[in-house]
């Protein structure tokens, strides 16, 4: 089974990066780009066939890991 994470910085957290990217975008003459937020994504290969236990672990996965709850925010998709 596929997992598919997706790490996005929290709307009430500052993305320097997000700002970094929006100022080069702006400077290559992409004046029409509003707020910039960056984020992860991360694809996964599960040695299980039972989506409970997938799901179970992919979110073991994000909170000890791939995200970090804090700041960020996180949702998946199992295939």
């Amino acid at each position: 089974m596929k997992a598919k994470v997706y790490v996005t910085i929290k709307q009430n957290v500052l993305d320097p990066q997000g700002s970094a990217v929006e100022g080069a975008l702006h400077s290559l003459g992409f004046e029409e780009v509003g707020k910039v937020r960056v984020g992860k994504f991360v694809e996964l290969e599960l040695q299980t066939a039972d989506r409970g236990e997938a799901e179970a672990r992919v979110k073991a996965m994000c909170e000890k890991l791939l995200a970090n709850t804090v700041i960020e925010d996180y949702r998946y998709e199992l295939e």
